[in-house]
């Protein structure tokens, strides 16, 4: 099951999000392009986040209210500091009706494994 989960989206609605490592969101966005949603508050986002992250604030309510507008039909990779605000998150979407949702962790673990990122100078 977990590579059903891992690579292939949600397999059932209820499962949580398995954690993706930053190797497995590399490799997987190379072949699946996606929405890349950085599930942080807006001081989190605007000290440094991962580049082209759209910032969706999950713990402020933004992230409950716009996710409902967004295209089921695309990918979306979620993250925050340590992968729970985003597991959170991308629960909420697969409960939704989104099927291809991946959580990718947490900022530090993403910068470190050498993704680009907009550092705050």
């Amino acid at each position: 099951m977990a590579f059903c989960v891992t690579f292939l989206g949600a397999c059932a609605q209820g499962k949580t999000p398995e954690l993706l490592s930053p190797s497995q969101y590399k490799s997987l966005a190379q072949k699946e392009k996606g929405v890349l949603v950085d599930v942080r508050t807006p001081d989190e986002f605007a000290s440094g986040h991962l580049h082209t992250a759209l910032n969706s604030d999950f713990s402020g309510g933004q992230f409950t209210q716009e996710f409902k507008d967004w295209d089921k039909d695309k990918t979306y990779y979620l993250y925050c500091a340590s992968g729970n605000r985003s597991g959170k998150a991308a629960q909420q979407m697969r409960d939704a009706g989104f099927t291809k949702v991946y959580n990718i962790g947490g900022f530090t673990s993403l910068k470190e494994a050498g993704l680009p990122v907009n550092d705050k100078k």
